[in-house]
């Protein structure tokens, strides 16, 4: 009887852990976008400044 709990159990926390895991990520990409965004608009004004 409780092999029969334990999968269920296993797949209510496997699915709240994909949930986290997802949200995660997804935080992470628009972190990175942000950043990679930063980064070019910082080389545009200094490459302007040069030239």
């Amino acid at each position: 009887m409780a092999d029969k709990n334990s999968p269920k159990k296993d797949d209510k926390s496997g699915d709240a852990r994909e949930e986290r895991l997802k949200a995660a990520l997804k935080a992470n990409m628009a972190r990175r976008k942000a950043q990679a965004k930063a980064r070019a608009a910082s080389e545009d004004k200094t490459g302007k400044d040069e030239g």
